[in-house]
C-alpha cells in the first residue's frame, strides 16, 4: 500500500515542477553536472539506459540524451563500448581530469589562506600569437587571475591549483609581488571588486539563494521526502551552484565585503549535501539496479563534498 505524501513532499513536487518550467537546464550541461556528482564518485561509467531513466525526471527525452552523450564523446569527455544493441559509456582520462579541477573548484570551502602576495603574470604584446593570447586569457581567468592593466594579470598567490599552460617559446614574466605599504597610490587590494567583478558574483549568488533556500529548509528539517526527491533537487542545486562558483575568482576573505553571499551559498549547499546525499545515493542505486548491477562504493574524496577542512 503506497503511502500519501505529506504537505513537505507536495511542496518539493510543486517546486521542482517551477524549477523546470523556470529554468530548465540544457540536456548536456544537465549531463555533465550529473556524471560529475553523482556518476563519477561511482566509477564513472553507466549504461546508456540507466542514463535516460537517470535524466528523465528533468524533462530530457532519450534522443536528446543520445545527442548529448555522443556530442560529450566526440569532444573527449567520455568513452564508448558497445555490447550487441547497449551502449555504455565512462569517463575518459582527459574527463576524469576535468572533473577533478571541477571538484576542487565547487565542493571545497571558499576562503584560501592568504598572505598578502599577488601572482603576476605579463603577457607582451609580441610574446604570443592572437589565438594562443585568447587561450592563455581564458586559461588565467578559469584560474581566477584578473586583467589589472593591458597585458598584466594578477591573482592573490597560492589561492588555488593555477597549472596554466603557457607556451615554452613565450616571453612571458611571471612574478610575486605585493601591495606597497603606506603608498598613496591604490592598493591592488583595493581595486579587488572592480577588477573581478565581484558584484556581478555576487548577484549571482543571491539569486541562487533566494532560489534554493526554501527547498533545503525542506530536507534540512528531516521531512519525509523521497530517494527521487533527493536526487532530483541534489542535482539542480548542484548545477546552479556549480554555475555560479566556477565564475567566481574565489578570492580570500580579506578581499571580499563582510556580508559575501559566496559564504552562505556554500553553508546552504553543506547542510542540504548532508542532509540529502543518503536519499540521493539510494535513488542512484536503484536506477544502476535496473540493468541487475549494484552501485560501486563511492571513492572517499565524496565524503569531503561540502567539508569545512581543506
Amino acid at each position: 500500500m503506497s503511502q500519501t505524501p505529506g504537505p513537505d513532499a507536495r511542496a518539493v513536487d510543486r517546486w521542482i515542477r517551477r524549477e523546470l518550467a523556470a529554468h530548465p537546464p540544457r540536456a548536456r550541461s544537465l549531463i555533465v553536472t550529473l556524471w560529475g556528482d553523482a556518476l563519477a564518485p561511482h566509477g564513472g561509467e553507466v549504461w546508456l539506459s540507466t542514463l535516460f531513466a537517470l535524466v528523465a525526471p528533468f524533462g530530457h527525452n532519450e534522443r536528446l540524451v543520445r545527442t548529448s552523450v555522443f556530442r560529450l564523446a566526440r569532444d573527449g569527455w567520455l568513452a564508448a563500448e558497445t555490447r550487441g544493441r547497449r551502449s555504455r559509456y565512462r569517463l575518459t582520462s582527459d574527463g576524469a581530469h576535468r572533473f577533478a579541477q571541477a571538484y576542487r573548484r565547487v565542493y571545497t570551502p571558499p576562503f584560501a589562506r592568504w598572505d598578502g602576495r599577488w601572482d603576476v603574470i605579463v603577457v607582451p604584446a609580441d610574446a604570443l600569437g592572437a589565438s594562443e593570447r585568447r587561450t592563455l586569457r581564458d586559461d588565467l581567468a578559469w584560474n581566477g587571475y584578473a586583467t589589472i592593466a593591458p597585458n598584466v594579470h594578477a591573482r592573490p598567490a597560492a589561492g588555488g591549483d593555477a597549472r596554466v599552460e603557457i607556451g615554452p617559446k613565450a616571453r612571458v614574466l611571471r612574478f610575486v609581488a605585493r601591495d606597497l605599504p603606506g603608498s598613496t597610490q591604490q592598493s591592488l587590494a583595493a581595486r579587488a571588486e572592480d577588477a573581478w567583478s565581484l558584484g556581478t558574483v555576487a548577484a549571482a549568488y543571491r539569486a541562487f539563494l533566494a532560489r534554493f533556500a526554501a527547498v533545503a529548509a525542506a530536507f534540512a528539517a528531516r521531512s519525509a521526502l523521497s530517494p527521487l526527491q533527493a536526487f532530483v533537487v541534489r542535482t539542480l542545486l548542484v548545477h546552479e551552484y556549480r554555475r555560479v562558483r566556477l565564475h567566481d575568482p574565489q578570492l580570500p576573505e580579506a578581499l571580499l565585503r563582510p556580508d559575501w553571499p559566496g559564504a552562505r551559498a556554500y553553508a546552504l549547499c553543506r547542510d542540504f549535501y548532508r542532509a540529502a546525499a543518503p536519499l540521493a545515493e539510494t535513488h542512484l542505486a536503484s536506477m544502476v539496479a535496473l540493468e541487475g548491477e549494484a552501485l560501486k562504493p563511492a571513492l572517499p574524496e565524496f565524503y569531503t563534498r561540502f567539508t569545512d577542512a581543506r
